[in-house]
């Protein structure tokens, strides 16, 4: 009925710190123009894009969700958007519903997430270690 929801508040959420971590990211890289220097070496990821990923699947997942709910009837274009909202007993399943099936998605989808990031990490750890062979460094 209104699982969506929770996946939507996690990626307004989520977003709210990517942004945040963005200024961060850009506030060290005018302190310390060696860091850009250092960071053209060294392959690594940072974390804003790694949030954009997760704010990705959270929004595309959500979009698909609602549309899905749309499709139902279960979400309409009048107040109070939600057909169970206009019901008191359908009000709570719908809460139930949030609280069991939302939450599993979004915990799914962010540890889906995780997973990709370490996946992503590995490859730039990897593509670290064959430049600093090629180059004749040490491997870390």
């Amino acid at each position: 009925m209104a699982c969506f929801l929770v996946p939507t508040a996690e990626a307004v959420v989520t977003t709210i710190i990517t942004k945040a971590e963005e200024s961060k990211e850009k506030k060290i890289q005018v302190e310390l123009p060696e860091h850009k220097a250092v960071q053209a070496e060294e392959v690594k990821i940072p974390l804003s894009r790694k949030l954009h990923w997760l704010n990705y699947l959270l929004f595309g997942g959500a979009v698909l969700l609602a549309f899905e709910h749309l499709w139902h009837g279960e979400v309409v274009p009048w107040f109070p958007f939600l057909t169970a909202a206009s019901n008191p007993s359908d009000t709570a399943t719908m809460l139930h519903e949030m609280s069991t099936v939302g939450v599993t998605m979004a915990v799914l989808v962010t540890a889906v997430w995780v997973v990709m990031c370490l996946v992503a990490d590995s490859f730039a750890k990897k593509e670290n270690r064959a430049r600093a062979l090629q180059s004749g460094g040490a491997v870390r």
